[in-house]
């Protein structure tokens, strides 16, 4: 069985059993059976036979842990690992408009296929002037506003603030938005990953102001200078920087954003005077 999507303009196909698509409803806004143009394709199995590969890369993040290598004829995997045991493989082909999914247990199914959609997504879009950030989003006024931390910065604390005390503010996505510049214009669009919090529209804003937080006993905002802004984004976006050709479009993506979206630094406290400082300062119309 076969489904097309489509995210931030970019079109992908899954193929696999009736039941894994009963587990991809947060899917279901990107639905887009019209659209068979993909990117790639995602082939999602059960196996239980260990994938043989040369680890080179690790990532641990709460808890979870994906370990990145290549097989013996150059193809790139992660084995995604949960609570210390493995939970499956993705392979992809040399070119990365093919990858197969590997899950080792039913339960396990949904948390590999997810991140191996999001990180084809990542791959094949990277020298598309895409990136997958990870981020918190709101909306304003027609425009969207990032907000950019290490984990347990306050991302999602800062969008709630918004939320509560910024009358008409929205929520686009508050974990895995995806920025797209299109005709020289930086937009953020919803995406189907939306870490901890079920946000999952597909919605598109120009970006209005992207904003690194800080935690701090006071609230102070900054504007920041090119090359801090750079960093500020480069750390703030997933990829394969190792890849050349990944690394490069990462890179083109990045300035290209310092070029044409404010940058600002928030120090904060997490209340309410923080969200109104960074509205007044940052949301200026035009």
């Amino acid at each position: 069985m076969r489904k097309h999507y489509t995210v931030a303009g970019h079109g992908f196909t899954v193929d696999a059993e009736e039941a894994v698509f009963t587990g991809m409803n947060q899917y279901t806004p990107f639905l887009d059976e019209e659209n068979t143009d993909s990117l790639f394709t995602l082939y999602v199995q059960e196996l239980a036979t260990p994938i043989i590969y040369n680890v080179k890369y690790k990532q641990e993040d709460e808890g979870q842990v994906m370990l990145s290598g290549e097989t013996p004829d150059g193809k790139t995997v992660l084995e995604y690992q949960l609570r210390g045991k493995v939970a499956g493989w993705l392979v992809c082909s040399l070119d990365f408009k093919e990858g197969h999914v590997y899950y080792n247990k039913e339960r396990q199914r949904m948390f590999v296929t997810n991140n191996a959609l999001m990180m084809m997504y990542t791959f094949i879009t990277s020298d598309k002037q895409t990136t997958l950030f990870h981020s918190s989003v709101v909306s304003y006024q027609g425009k969207a506003y990032m907000f950019l931390g290490r984990s347990g910065t306050g991302k999602s604390t800062h969008s709630q603030l918004w939320l509560k005390h910024i009358e008409g503010t929205e929520l686009v996505n508050d974990d895995n938005p995806v920025v797209r510049i299109i005709d020289g214009e930086a937009r953020v669009y919803g995406s189907p990953w939306s870490g901890k919090t079920p946000c999952y529209r597909n919605v598109d804003y120009p970006i209005g102001g992207i904003v690194k937080l800080k935690q701090a006993p006071f609230n102070e905002i900054r504007r920041m200078k090119a090359i801090e802004a750079y960093v500020a984004l480069a750390m703030s976006i997933s990829g394969m920087r190792w890849n050349t050709k990944m690394g490069d479009g990462l890179h083109h993506t990045e300035n290209l954003l310092t070029a044409t979206v404010p940058v600002w630094h928030l120090s904060c406290l997490p209340d309410q005077n923080a969200a109104e400082l960074c509205q007044t300062t940052i949301a200026v119309k035009d």
